[in-house]
């Protein structure tokens, strides 16, 4: 028999035969508990699985129909294809008709009918008149022109129609995808004997095989998959559409409530703080104002806390606004999820939306910039390609891990890749480490921008300088060292940099800016530093010596330095290029011939003193021609 991922809902009043509905469909009584039974009131949620005429078999979702049990009512919502708005034909429509009718509009019901129960219970003035009534209300919703059958759940009218009706939506609707990570909001948790914690839902994205380790948040517990049912049949997989009983190890059915999620490990997690799209539905008694006390029902779960209007004074019946929703604790929901936002006390519902985000910052409301970027995160919805380069494009400049990305979009690495190389092969992103990391074009074209103005600020501070340290350039930014690395080769390949040995860069024909005169300052500079060889003159003694003032001496020397004459090797102490040569060859034939250095051989071969040779050699163990072994030196291996 095949089993359809589509997933039937009933909605309605109170005591307009919702359940009794279920039980004429299907032959299965979905009030669970002693007391609904005995009182004929649903109080938690019913499942029924239901058999489709042609013999695909469907989920059938029961939900009660007292205002006090709104919160179960939208838990059940959840993953609802299709839904059966059931009105008693004596009562017409009523208060929950039309809360029940906005939630599935909220929650993204597009299909559906209408069943016009008890009609066994009046005469046909008065179904007539409950006709147009249904008609009245239904206008400008989903459910404008969808059949509106005549039925009663006691005595059996119009059910065999009824399911025919079903049969030909459920032919309509579009199958579940399996697309995504693993995610199922949990409606029921229970132990069972022999078998453990057994946890019950319908899955919104994904699939999962016996054996596979799921994790449940909020709190982060992980169990393997003992044993999967879809429809009270024994299953390998469990999928997005199906509804699903999930045996699971090394979790006790006391750790886990309704209103938990369990997923694929390591994509979701709790949070405080969603941005995201609200529609206020016009029947709202009142306007949404910012700060309002709310509930919001997403999921199987829900929370308290406020709504900040970021567009808008208010929202006013009817109307449409970007708001980020701040909670008291935290709710496990994804981009795209479908919400429901209910007055805090006392509790009506005044609309819901679209989760856009989970939001790292409060947001500031009337800031344009976060509602274009809120807005364009909501616009990639869509699709995960779309989702992720406008996620990229949202980022500080960083290169992005890809298994980041895929937890945001909610796939798999290699779904997020695919996603990814096509947007590259689109210019949209780039790669980098083989497709380990990402950045957005824009965002990498700017970051560029940023570091060829400082290395030219850099300049600008430095006149007489022709290379930078790069790591100065950096330290002017706020670039990580992968992207700046990955930036300062893009400066090179597009010509707007130049990069020299010793981590050196410059702008390309790069010349010093000189003052009348110092070009024979910086000759007599170049004999003093080879004549000195290992006893090299302070820079106090060289301002002495040639007339230069000691800021203007220490720039000249350091452009010696950038002209590959002179080396600085720390501690105020410069030698020639020449010197250092000499010495990096008398410290290699000494290693050669000892095993480790022997300093005092160095220094009278070299003829200097302690003074200047501590930093020469640490300098070589800087630039990694020695290294320490114990207290001595030894050549570094290569």
């Amino acid at each position: 028999m095949e089993i359809q991922p589509i997933v039937i809902g009933t909605a309605g009043h109170i005591d307009h035969g919702k359940s009794t509905l279920v039980r004429a469909l299907t032959g299965i009584e979905p009030d669970r508990f002693k007391e609904e039974q005995e009182r004929g009131l649903t109080i938690d949620l019913g499942f029924a699985n239901f058999e489709l005429p042609d013999g695909r078999k469907v989920g059938l979702v029961d939900v009660p129909g007292h205002e006090r049990f709104i919160k179960n009512m939208v838990a059940g919502a959840t993953g609802i294809d299709l839904v059966m708005l059931v009105v008693a034909a004596d009562d017409g429509v009523m208060p929950q008709t039309r809360e029940h009718l906005a939630i599935m509009n909220l929650l993204g019901v597009r299909r559906g009918v209408v069943v016009l129960n008890k009609v066994d219970l009046v005469e046909e003035e008065m179904v007539e008149l409950a006709m147009e009534d249904v008609l009245s209300e239904v206008e400008g919703t989903f459910l404008e022109g969808a059949p509106i059958l005549r039925c009663s759940g006691v005595r059996g009218d119009g059910i065999e129609e009824l399911k025919e009706a079903l049969s030909e939506l459920a032919k309509e609707a579009p199958p579940r995808s399996m697309e995504g990570v693993f995610r199922m909001p949990v409606q029921r948790v229970f132990s069972a004997k022999g078998f453990g914690t057994i946890v019950t839902g319908i899955p919104v994205s994904g699939s999962v095989k016996i054996g596979e380790s799921l994790e449940l948040q909020p709190g982060g517990l992980r169990g393997k998959v003992r044993g999967i049912q879809a429809y009270h049949e024994q299953a390998e997989r469990a999928r997005a559409g199906h509804s699903t009983a999930i045996n699971l190890s090394d979790v006790r059915h006391d750790e886990v409530e309704r209103g938990f999620v369990l997923s694929t490990p390591g994509f979701f997690e709790p949070a405080t703080m969603f941005g995201a799209q609200l529609e206020v539905i016009e029947s709202s008694p009142m306007p949404v104002s910012n700060r309002l006390a709310v509930r919001v029902h997403t999921g199987t779960t829900e929370a308290v806390g406020e709504v900040i209007v970021l567009d808008a004074e208010d929202l006013a019946p009817g109307s449409t606004g970007l708001v980020q929703l701040r909670l008291e604790t935290p709710l496990v929901a994804a981009p795209g999820d479908r919400f429901v936002l209910r007055l805090a006390s006392p509790s009506f519902t005044l609309g819901g939306g679209v989760l856009i985000e989970r939001s790292r910052h409060r947001l500031k409301r009337f800031k344009q910039f976060a509602l274009d970027e809120l807005q364009r995160q909501s616009d990639g919805l869509g699709s995960v390609g779309e989702f992720l380069e406008v996620t990229l494009a949202r980022r500080q400049p960083d290169l992005v891990p890809l298994a980041e990305l895929a937890v945001e979009g909610q796939r798999s690495p290699k779904e997020a890749e695919d996603a990814l190389r096509t947007l590259e092969e689109q210019g949209l992103v780039r790669s980098f480490e083989g497709g380990k990391r990402w950045v957005h074009s824009e965002v990498f074209d700017r970051a560029v921008e940023e570091v060829c103005r400082e290395l030219n600020a850099w300049f600008g501070e430095h006149p007489w300088r022709i290379h930078a340290d790069a790591i100065a350039v950096r330290s002017r930014t706020a670039f990580s060292a992968s992207l700046f690395e990955a930036l300062q080769e893009e400066a090179v390949k597009r010509e707007r940099w130049t990069q020299h040995p010793g981590g050196k860069v410059s702008t390309p024909g790069r010349a010093p800016s000189l003052e009348a005169g110092e070009e024979e300052v910086l000759a007599s500079l170049r004999e003093r530093m080879e004549r000195a060889e290992f006893q090299p003159p302070s820079l106090e003694e060289l301002q002495s010596e040639v007339g230069s003032a000691g800021a203007r001496l220490e720039a000249l020397m350091e452009l010696l330095v950038d002209q590959g004459h002179v080396h600085h090797v720390g501690a105020g102490v410069f030698l020639s290029e020449r010197s250092m040569a000499r010495a990096r060859e008398a410290v290699q034939a000494n290693c050669l011939d000892s095993g480790e250095l022997d300093i005092p051989t160095l220094r009278d071969q070299l003829g200097t003193t302690r003074k200047f040779l501590i930093p020469l050699l640490e300098h070589f163990d800087a630039t990694g021609l020695t290294v320490r072994s114990g207290a001595n030196r030894v050549l570094k291996r290569r």
